[in-house]
């Protein structure tokens, strides 16, 4: 991995605020989502949603940003990863999801309207969960690990290299309170420079 530069909490803006967030003695961040806290537009579903909690700093092309985080998984559709954001419209939401029992790692990637993909990782419940994202000249390239565990490429997105976007950790609780996810590590390096 190239060489990376914490970022600290106080370096993001938050697109929603939290319920709750609280710096803990080894620096990690608590975040406490609203209920019904949510992103997403319009497919399949009719609606749209744009209450996510996520917290942002630049992202220019070339870079690459580390999320890791834990959370006790087992509220329908809570949600947590990172978050990358041209404007209301262009955005890419991209980590884990609890969905009906299991543990799905996947992205949805918005460009006016929102898709979704997703496999289970059921075996990741209790891990620290690691998702890094690469910025290209006209792509995301995202992956993912539990714990010490290898890389898994999540997804290659379309992404405008042109505009200014901002990254940083998001969480979401659309069907319950008290969500409260643990983020344990926020860092900027150089973006991966292999797809394979």
């Amino acid at each position: 991995m190239p060489e990376s530069h914490i970022i600290p909490w106080s370096d993001g803006t938050w697109t929603h605020a939290p319920q709750h967030t609280l710096e803990t003695a080894d620096a990690h961040l608590d975040v406490t989502a609203v209920e019904g806290s949510d992103a997403w537009r319009h497919t399949a579903y009719g609606f749209v949603h744009d209450t996510e909690h996520a917290l942002l700093a630049p992202l220019a092309v070339g870079e690459a940003i580390d999320v890791s985080f834990r959370a006790p998984w087992d509220g329908q559709f809570d949600q947590a990863g990172v978050f990358i954001r041209i404007d209301d419209e262009h955005w890419v939401k991209t980590g884990v999801e609890f969905a009906d029992g299991h543990l799905g790692l996947g992205a949805v990637v918005t460009d006016i309207r929102s898709d979704w993909s997703v496999g289970y990782v059921d075996d990741w419940l209790e891990s620290e969960i690691t998702v890094r994202v690469s910025r290209w000249t006209d792509a995301l390239i995202i992956r993912a690990k539990a714990d010490d565990g290898p890389w898994r490429l999540v997804r290659v997105a379309p992404f405008d290299g042109e505009a200014d976007a901002a990254a940083g950790p998001f969480l979401a609780a659309p069907m319950r309170a008290d969500l409260t996810v643990r983020f344990t590590r926020w860092e900027r390096s150089a973006a991966d420079v292999d797809l394979h």
